[in-house]
């Protein structure tokens, strides 16, 4: 993938900035909250776009990779806060940290969260603003890279199994059930070896 990119390099941008609390009350249903992310960075208290926030100037209007402070997505839990970014057109973040619920809702909506060095991440924001964002970010979810407008190409880490369910567009239970053999297998040799663990008569 091959996008424009955003800074967003505040650090602990929690998940009520991402999505507010107040926004989700009567409006949760998927589909709908895209217009709301980062709403209290977005729009001023008239509701008009504020001009300051980057994600409201061009070009990054169209970003679909936000390159993130240390700690993004800390806070509560809600997976609504990935749902926002997922609707507004954002498929990758990267960042020196997550917030570890925000990290794991990430692969579960089909974002990638890339986890780089934080030297990394700051010559990533430089390198985008030193263009105005004319330059474009590659990820490599194949290969595992991050290539910055300038081309410095930089690996990172991931779990094989999360990256294989970004790959193929699978959850966490699709990747489970192509185990189905492997785990009715196990059922069935744990049942002979622990028969009194297993209720009477249960069959897998």
């Amino acid at each position: 993938m091959t996008a424009i990119a955003a800074p967003i390099m505040r650090t602990n941008v929690d998940t009520d900035v991402i999505i507010s609390i107040n926004r989700m009350i009567g409006n949760s249903v998927r589909g709908s909250l895209g217009k709301w992310a980062f709403g209290s960075l977005r729009y001023l208290p008239d509701g008009s776009d504020n001009p300051e926030f980057i994600l409201n100037r061009e070009p990054y209007r169209a970003a679909e990779i936000l390159v993130t402070g240390p700690n993004f997505g800390c806070g509560s839990s809600r997976e609504a806060a990935v749902w926002s970014l997922q609707e507004m057109g954002i498929r990758a973040i990267i960042g020196s940290g997550f917030g570890d619920i925000f990290f794991a809702n990430c692969f579960q909506n089909g974002i990638l969260p890339v986890v780089l060095d934080k030297a990394i991440i700051d010559s990533l924001a430089a390198d985008i603003e030193a263009s105005q964002g004319a330059g474009r970010l590659t990820v490599d979810l194949q290969e595992q890279t991050v290539t910055s407008p300038s081309g410095l190409r930089h690996v990172f880490e991931i779990d094989p199994r999360r990256r294989a369910g970004l790959l193929e567009g699978l959850d966490e239970i699709s990747l489970t059930l192509r185990r189905d053999q492997e785990i009715r297998g196990f059922q069935a040799s744990d049942r002979t070896a622990r028969p009194w663990i297993h209720f009477a008569g249960h069959q897998a």
